[in-house]
């Protein structure tokens, strides 16, 4: 399997500083600062690539793990939200909620269900991110 890479340049000290991460396909550059990352400020920052990382990863071991269990789904859409938090004066990802809505014909809410929080566990990207204390998945069919 390929090696997947991005990079990040920064410039300057923490608070006055700034900088760029981009990933190696070029599909997205961003710059990012002290205030996109720990405040509201406009740009990117590591937090909101891992919620796309892991929201994206979800919905393809979702739709891969229905499809397996004979139940292929129209659409699947996930929406991850990555809490950073001070933790004994560390900055620290505490939480991540996974807010997933699939359209699967012919599945029961239970069945539904078993299989999200299977796919949430064998998902490559949750099990990278094992060390966050708390990964909640709120699931729903529609």
């Amino acid at each position: 399997m390929p090696v997947r890479k991005a990079k990040a340049v920064w410039e300057g000290g923490l608070r006055q500083g700034k900088g760029v991460m981009e990933l190696q396909s070029q599909a997205f550059q961003g710059p990012y600062s002290y205030p996109s990352r720990f405040e509201e400020g406009e740009g990117t920052n590591p937090e909101e690539l891992i919620a796309a990382a892991h929201a994206g990863c979800f919905s393809m071991a979702l739709a891969a793990s229905l499809e397996r269990e004979g139940f292929p789904p129209k659409r699947v859409s996930t929406e991850a939200r990555v809490h950073l938090e001070m933790v004994e004066g560390k900055p620290t990802l505490t939480r991540i909620e996974l807010l997933t809505e699939a359209e699967v014909p012919g599945i029961s809410p239970e069945k539904f269900l078993e299989i999200a929080e299977a796919a949430k566990e064998g998902c490559p990207v949750s099990r990278a991110l094992a060390g966050v204390k708390e990964v909640v998945l709120t699931a729903r069919l529609v």
